[in-house]
């Protein structure tokens, strides 16, 4: 099952990264959890698929130029949980990049992804996207 779910994780990654987004958005299951951990504006749990794409991904997609593209650096799966170390790569649409790691945990049960706990450099969300 842990290879299974590594490849939901990484399709929704590769899917995001080329734009796809009604692949990407189709591996989220419609009561999605996502938290962002920290202290941004962007900080929070988000529950259910439409919130998490109107308060989170909308606001903050809102300020860059085309998304953010993600870099595995690793990737570790062990039943129903995938963890991803990234580097995002990113420019705001006034010219400033933002350049983030990241550390994700994804929960995948029957083919979608459940929940998201996602922890990165929040001074430099801050610094950043404020």
């Amino acid at each position: 099952m842990s290879e299974g779910n590594r490849e939901v994780v990484r399709s929704f990654l590769d899917a995001a990264n080329a734009g796809n987004m009604d692949t990407c958005f189709g591996l989220l299951a419609d009561d999605l959890v996502w938290t962002d951990i920290g202290s941004t504006r962007f900080a929070g749990r988000y529950e259910g698929k439409g919130s998490v794409l109107q308060d989170l991904i909308g606001p903050l997609f809102a300020q860059l130029k085309s998304g953010i593209h993600t870099t595995i650096e690793r990737i570790v799966a062990e039943g129903e949980y995938v963890v991803v170390q990234s580097r995002g790569e990113a420019e705001t649409v006034a010219g400033v990049p933002y350049n983030n790691s990241y550390c994700q945990v994804f929960t995948v049960r029957d083919g979608l992804i459940r929940e998201v706990v996602e922890y990165c450099d929040t001074a430099l969300v801050n610094q950043v996207l404020s």
